[in-house]
């Protein structure tokens, strides 16, 4: 299967008081068109820093991001974020309280006539389980309704690419857990490509074709979920494996005994 998006040995840094801080060094990697791959690590490891120049947020200090063989990215060169391609759905919904669902929606879809763009909205509605909502408001839905709202949103202009920022974190656990899988399964019926952000091992495993293990700006191991299981690339992503997976077996067993008294 061909590669849609490459990151070839970017850098990225901040300017500090103390002088230019280093976020990201010579990071690479590849995903395949059609495929969810997922950036995991801890906060401040640098995973939403990367999504953020593949949106068009962070300029580069070196290297460049590529796009279905377009370059978006490299030192000196920034491509418009609206020229991009590029999707994206925030860990807080972002969707604008004052417009119904449908409005939400549609409202990068503006080029289109009436007719169509009704058309693309109500299509959007089915694929997200949604339908019957078009005239509400974001406060009267769920949490999770809110995000397949944002999902929906950020699909509807058909991007080349998804970015997912930490896009579960504020929703409690069982809908998480069970959004996470709705979101692939959605993903994967349309063909879209989607890049995730997490610091959560369950919703990395539950999603992603791909993971990518970060640590301090670097990408440790970029595999499959059963690669990183089976076959970790060093005791840091070992470790890390497992502290994760004990880490969310406490929480489940918190939340039972909670249920249970």
């Amino acid at each position: 299967m061909a590669e849609i998006m490459q990151l070839d040995a970017i850098s990225l840094a901040y300017d500090t008081p103390q002088g230019r801080q280093a976020v990201v060094e010579d990071f690479s990697l590849s995903l395949e068109k059609g495929h969810i791959g997922c950036l995991l690590g801890a906060s401040g490891c640098g995973k939403t820093t990367v999504l953020r120049a593949i949106a068009g947020f962070e300029p580069l200090r070196s290297g460049r991001i590529i796009l279905d063989g377009k370059v978006l990215s490299s030192a000196g060169f920034q491509l418009e974020p609206e020229h991009r391609g590029v999707g994206m759905m925030f860990q807080d919904y972002a969707l604008f309280p004052h417009l119904t669902v449908e409005k939400n929606i549609g409202f990068g879809l503006r080029r289109l006539d009436s007719a169509e763009r009704t058309r693309r909205v109500a299509e959007l509605l089915h694929l997200v389980g949604l339908e019957g909502t078009e005239r509400r408001y974001p406060h009267e839905l769920s949490g999770g309704q809110q995000q397949r709202v944002a999902l929906a949103r950020a699909l509807a202009p058909e991007p080349d690419l998804l970015l997912l920022d930490e896009p579960f974190s504020n929703l409690d656990i069982d809908t998480r857990e069970r959004l996470a899988f709705e979101v692939r399964d959605i993903l994967k019926s349309t063909g879209h490509t989607a890049l995730l952000v997490t610091h959560n091992q369950a919703e990395a495993f539950a999603i992603a074709d791909r993971i990518g293990v970060m640590q301090k700006g670097v990408i440790v191991q970029w595999d499959t979920p059963y690669g990183l299981h089976h076959a970790p690339a060093n005791d840091f992503v070992a470790d890390f494996i497992r502290r994760e997976a004990l880490m969310a077996q406490r929480a489940q067993a918190y939340l039972r005994g909670e249920e249970a008294g």
